[in-house]
């Protein structure tokens, strides 16, 4: 009788696609190859100095050479507080915060800590390659409710109703969204926040966008226009996408006191505390300015009008301007079937492959955050990069338009 090496529980997850296309992009470019990377959702920006220095100094003191505390520095876990007050209007403790090692680990956290076998969990689809991943490894089942670019990729009430079971504990909810760059109107928030909370449902909101988005559209925490929810509530964030610190590793979660202290007990096993240097950066981010966020939010937007207008021009490609993140969420259905190259890609997966191969982009298909037929490109890369990119796309696939 012979067992599998590995266990069936990690077997089955799926490696995050989004890091799979960058990492295979990143290997083909150091092998000569002039690859134009799309796929991870990775400001091209370096973290602003006075970060930096923060560090450095931190890196100097023998105080942080040793173990802290597993929820969190305290000075941080207040300034955490304090910056969610003053971004979210959402009031919580310093003892209702807990600091993660990249807001990856406070999305697993959140899930394990609230999930039992069984129990389901609404996800807003297209969603972010890890969602349904960490949902599996808590032992819960991802039920997806897909909204399509005619509906500007946000779910309705109705949808999330016709999705509810009696299983169904939490609802996740992503505004700004990655992969879509979709943003929920402050009605559409409130509207669905009292829904889940008529329902007795939890709500995991992830706010790491809230900081990018455009054309005047406002960023609305559900925690906040729905106070109806109570403490039912848990947000997760981070330094990452608003500080340029996506290899800082700092993310954190807000909830409840019993909820934040058992996924403390979780962390205090798996990782015990995030690097002492790290988080004093985190501090000197979340305690300072908006200034750098606002400097790379000048470029983004340059960077996006111009990737949506230039996606638009391909005969085939149907891309809606994306009012948050940095990311295009393009139709490519009806690419699909048709001879390029030689070759009729029958899937968005078949497509990528196809595009990397021919003219060297790297592109995430749209099986890595629901169905087949779209393609996530990140504009978060240097403005020369973008050009060369999407023109040798248009060149490729034809701007019949």
């Amino acid at each position: 009788m012979t067992s599998a090496r590995v266990s069936q529980r990690i077997g089955s997850i799926a490696e995050s696609a989004t890091l799979a296309v960058d990492a295979k992009a990143k290997a083909l470019k150091a092998a000569g190859r002039p690859v134009i990377g799309f796929g991870a959702g990775e400001p091209d920006f370096p973290t602003p100095q006075y970060i930096v220095d923060a560090a450095i100094e931190a890196a100097r003191q023998p105080k942080y050479h040793r173990y802290s505390p597993a929820a969190g520095l305290p000075e941080l876990r207040e300034a955490i507080a304090a910056k969610t007050m003053r971004d979210s209007g959402y009031e919580a403790a310093a003892s209702q915060v807990l600091v993660t090692n990249g807001g990856k680990q406070a999305v697993y956290n959140s899930f394990a800590t609230l999930l039992d076998p069984g129990d389901e969990v609404i996800v807003p689809t297209p969603y972010w390659t890890t969602y349904p991943e960490a949902i599996r490894l808590a032992g819960g089942v991802p039920v997806e409710v897909f909204a399509g670019p005619e509906q500007g990729y946000l779910v309705t009430v109705d949808q999330l109703e016709a999705a509810l079971t009696e299983r169904t504990k939490i609802l996740l909810f992503v505004s700004p969204s990655n992969p879509t760059g979709a943003v929920y109107s402050p009605e559409q928030v409130r509207e669905i926040g009292q829904w889940a909370a008529s329902k007795g449902l939890w709500v995991i909101t992830d706010e790491i966008y809230e900081h990018l988005t455009y054309d005047g559209v406002p960023f609305t925490s559900i925690a906040t226009a729905a106070p109806e929810l109570g403490d039912k509530v848990v947000i997760l964030n981070g330094v990452a996408k608003t500080y340029a610190m996506t290899g800082w590793r700092v993310g954190w979660m807000i909830g409840p006191s019993d909820v934040i202290k058992a996924a403390t007990n979780l962390q205090s096993h798996a990782t015990s505390n995030v690097a002492n240097v790290s988080q004093i950066a985190a501090l000197a981010a979340v305690s300072g300015p908006l200034d750098a966020v606002d400097e790379m939010k000048v470029a983004f937007d340059r960077r996006r009008k111009a990737m949506v207008t230039a996606l638009n021009t391909i005969d085939g490609v149907d891309c809606p301007t994306p009012h948050g993140a940095f990311y295009a969420y393009a139709d490519v259905r009806g690419l699909l079937g048709r001879e390029i190259g030689g070759i009729r890609p029958a899937t968005s997966a078949e497509l990528a492959a196809l595009v990397l191969d021919k003219v060297e982009v790297a592109i995430v298909p749209g099986e890595a955050f629901g169905p087949s037929g779209f393609v996530r490109l990140s504009y978060a890369l240097g403005d020369e990069d973008l050009a060369e990119g999407v023109g040798r796309l248009q060149e490729f696939l034809g701007t019949a338009r």
